[in-house]
């Protein structure tokens, strides 16, 4: 996952604004803004801030297995937003996978 989508994840995961994180960071929501969409690559340091405040350390940040963790964790809130029809659909395919 690109660092500009894991700092959006773990925003929402959090329930924090743009401008709340940005707070909390010591950072302007407009850079931060800009960093969640892609525009703008944070320095270190300005990870470090925006991931002290997201509560993560930075080796959990780059670490590959947290990254699989988020993507699992992603995968089952959209499992969860799915009608009951949709599962039913979901799973037949997943079967038909093996």
């Amino acid at each position: 996952m690109e660092v500009n989508k894991k700092i959006t994840f773990l925003r929402e995961q959090k329930g924090l604004t743009v401008n709340k994180l940005a707070n909390q960071a010591g950072i302007s929501q407009s850079f931060l803004r800009e960093i969640e969409l892609g525009n703008k690559k944070p320095t270190i340091e300005t990870l470090s801030l925006v991931c002290g405040a997201l509560d993560v350390s930075l080796k959990d940040f780059f670490d590959d297995s947290f990254e699989t963790n988020l993507q699992k964790e992603e995968l089952l809130q959209e499992i969860f937003r799915l009608t009951p029809e949709q599962i039913k659909l979901l799973t037949q395919f997943l079967k038909s996978l093996h």
